[in-house]
């Protein structure tokens, strides 16, 4: 079963390929159909997976971005579609710069826009006919896109709540500390027997509670020879 799967991944992989244009690859990468296209692809390349009768990709289930500074186009956005009618998946990525705009699909899936707008608010992606393109998990007024890896991991600011204002307020971040003194002996290292440890630690001692009875107290233990 499994290497029929994979035989009916690959077909779709090769029919992909020769299909729709702009597509520059399309594999199958740990048993997912993994396809690379160009932006201007993007829209007939999503309409053909979610109405072709060889793909039936239903329902997008998540859309993310990935950030590589280093890159011209340093973000990837990548679409999961899923095919419930025929039990598989596929990955679509693309790439764009900070300033270039991904088609938006969100008339192909209503859910894109929650997708399109977090990836929007996190890495600063933007996204073409997207009727709705607002932050989503950041607060009002946020500066930059906390997933990108030249964001500072302490942020900018940060917020507190003031109560001689009565209000939450923003403040430059702040990371000074007073010097202090360590002190890393554990307290617990100085005492021989902890609290309510006291038979045990006898016992390890070689002593008998007896012995340290009212009645037994100043006895040798058995055994044991005085001098």
């Amino acid at each position: 079963m499994a290497a029929a799967r994979a035989a009916s991944l690959g077909a779709l992989a090769a029919s992909l390929g020769t299909r729709v244009p702009g597509v520059s690859s399309a594999s199958v990468e740990k048993g997912e159909l993994v396809v690379r296209a160009s932006r201007d692809s993007l829209l007939p390349l999503m309409a053909a997976l979610r109405d072709g009768p060889g793909f039936k990709f239903e329902q997008l289930m998540d859309l993310c971005g990935v950030d590589f500074p280093e890159r011209a186009e340093r973000f990837e956005v990548v679409y999961n579609l899923l095919s419930v009618s025929l039990n598989q998946r596929c990955r679509v990525i693309v790439t764009t710069s900070e300033s270039v705009p991904v088609p938006s699909v969100h008339h192909l899936w209503s859910a894109a826009t929650w997708w399109e707008r977090e990836c929007y608010d996190l890495f600063g992606v933007l996204f073409s006919g997207q009727p709705d393109l607002r932050r989503i998990l950041t607060d009002y007024g946020f500066e930059g896109h906390p997933l990108r890896k030249d964001f500072p991991l302490t942020g900018y600011v940060e917020v507190r709540y003031d109560p001689d204002r009565r209000a939450v307020v923003y403040e430059p971040v702040k990371l000074t500390q007073d010097f202090r003194n360590f002190d890393f002996v554990s307290p617990w290292e100085g005492m021989m027997t902890l609290p309510g440890d006291e038979k045990a630690h006898e016992t390890r001692q070689g002593l008998s509670y007896l012995d340290q009875s009212p009645a037994g107290r100043g006895t040798a233990p058995k055994g044991s020879v005085s001098r």
